[in-house]
C-alpha cells in the first residue's frame, strides 16, 4: 500500500529534517499512539514515556522515512516493539528480584539487613571505581542507564563485540571480589541480571 500524496509529502519533509512537518506528524499521531500503548501498559506515565520514545526514534531515523509505505503501521509497529522491550525489561527485573528473595538469608533484624545492604553498596561502588575508565563507563551505561549493547557501541563509537568483552571483564572482576566476602545475596542477583541482558 502506497502512502497518500499528503502523507508522502509529509514523510519527505520530515526526512529532510523539516521540524514543522515533524510537529505536524507528531500532533496527528500523538493521542492515538498513547492510547494504543496504554492498552498494554495500563500506566498513563509509562504510555507517555514510550510514546515520546517512538517519536524520538522516528526523528533520529528520519533519513529512512522516504522508504516507509504506510506511516501509521510504521509508527504503531515501533510502539509495539517498545512495549515488548519494556515488558522484557520488567520480566528480567522481576526474575532477578525473585532470585534475590529466594536466595537471601533471613536477617536477624531489619537493622542488620540495612547494614548488610549498605556495606554491599559501599563495596560495589568501591570496586566499580577500580575498573579501567572505559570499562567502568560501559558497565555504568549498561547497569545504570540501561542502554542496549548497540546503543553503547554507537555512543562510544566502538564495536558491539568490544562492549561485550568489556562487560564480561567488568562482571568477572566484580564477581570474584564481591561474592566471597559479601554476607548478602544481592551481588548474585545484580550480576545475574546483567548477564541475562548481555546478549541484547
Amino acid at each position: 500500500m502506497k502512502p497518500t500524496p499528503d502523507e508522502s509529502q509529509l514523510l519527505a519533509a520530515v526526512a529532510a529534517s523539516d521540524r514543522r512537518a515533524f510537529t505536524e506528524l507528531y500532533s496527528a499521531y500523538l493521542t492515538g499512539l498513547q492510547r494504543y500503548i496504554f492498552l498494554f501498559t495500563h500506566s498513563e506515565e509509562l504510555a507517555q514515556e514510550l510514546t515520546q520514545q517512538v517519536f524520538i526514534g522516528l526523528w533520529e531515523r528520519r533519513q529512512h522515512l522516504t522508504g516507509v509505505t504506510h506511516l501509521r503501521a510504521y509508527l504503531y509497529r515501533a510502539a509495539k516493539n517498545l512495549v515488548f522491550d519494556e515488558v522484557r525489561r520488567q520480566q528480567r527485573q522481576a526474575s532477578a528480584y525473585a532470585e534475590l528473595h529466594a536466595a537471601a538469608p533471613s536477617p536477624a533484624s531489619s537493622a542488620d539487613s540495612e547494614l548488610i545492604s549498605q556495606q554491599y553498596q559501599e563495596q560495589a561502588q568501591a570496586l566499580i571505581s577500580q575498573l579501567p575508565v572505559k570499562r567502568r563507563e560501559i558497565f555504568l551505561l549498561r547497569t545504570q542507564e540501561e542502554l542496549s549493547l548497540d546503543e553503547i557501541a554507537t555512543q562510544l563509537t566502538i564495536s558491539k563485540s568490544v562492549v561485550k568483552k568489556q562487560l564480561y571483564a567488568a562482571l568477572e572482576f566484580m564477581k570474584k571480589r564481591l561474592l566471597p566476602t559479601s554476607q548478602a545475596s544481592v551481588p548474585v542477583g545484580v550480576l545475574w541480571l546483567v548477564l541475562q541482558s548481555i546478549g541484547g
